[in-house]
């Protein structure tokens, strides 16, 4: 039986660029395929999770603090920089998720978003920007004049509408949102449960 990860993914969460980095590996470990499903995540806390808002106005400061060390905990095990919270956050990373669309189809969506990860929350650069988007495109080998027009067109925006969609209807909640057959795992915390989950498949 084939070995398949699922990962629904948005670039403005810090978790999801922990994740996104971790999970590659072990999918090249246990010679699983991922498949890459760009989302939009504030689709889905504005569908079924809007208690986040409520916790980003009031943060518990306890759970704060530790989110904090929790975040640079995990980065410092896989050898990241992460900056938290950057000059711009939560950012609006719609053109960016559209983009991942229009670079997965280029066989190009690992560099692109391993680009706008770094950029976002490792550089502290804004995704918003199409100055960013240009350079993290360029960096991932995409041409920008094609990605703006793609940005411009009807299509990126209907197949990210309909990934979010696809995840909420699965009982997604967040990003990043793993599958590995039916099953729902939520977070990067979660990867030895997936790793368990295709060792048993």
């Amino acid at each position: 039986m084939s070995r398949e990860i699922e990962f629904y993914f948005d670039c403005s969460s810090p978790w999801t660029y922990l994740g996104f980095h971790a999970v590659q590996p072990l999918a090249a470990e246990l010679n699983a395929t991922i498949l890459w499903k760009p989302i939009l995540v504030g689709g889905v806390f504005n569908a079924v999770n809007q208690s986040v808002y409520d916790n980003r106005a009031n943060p518990n400061p306890l759970k704060h603090t530790y989110m904090l060390k929790d975040l640079g905990d995990w980065a410092r095990l896989y050898g990241l920089t992460i900056r938290f919270p950057p000059t711009v956050f939560p950012v609006n990373s719609v053109k960016c998720m559209r983009a991942s669309l229009h670079a997965l189809d280029r066989g190009r969506l690992v560099p692109f978003a391993t680009a706008a990860f770094e950029a976002y929350w490792a550089q502290d650069r804004d995704l918003s920007q199409d100055e960013v988007l240009a350079d993290i495109a360029s960096q991932a080998g995409l041409e920008w004049g094609e990605l703006r027009a793609a940005l411009a067109g009807e299509t990126l925006k209907a197949r990210l509408r309909a990934n979010t969609e696809e995840l909420i209807a699965r009982g997604g909640f967040g990003s990043p949102t793993m599958f590995v057959g039916g099953d729902l795992y939520f977070g990067n915390d979660r990867l030895p449960l997936v790793r368990a989950a295709l060792l048993a498949r």
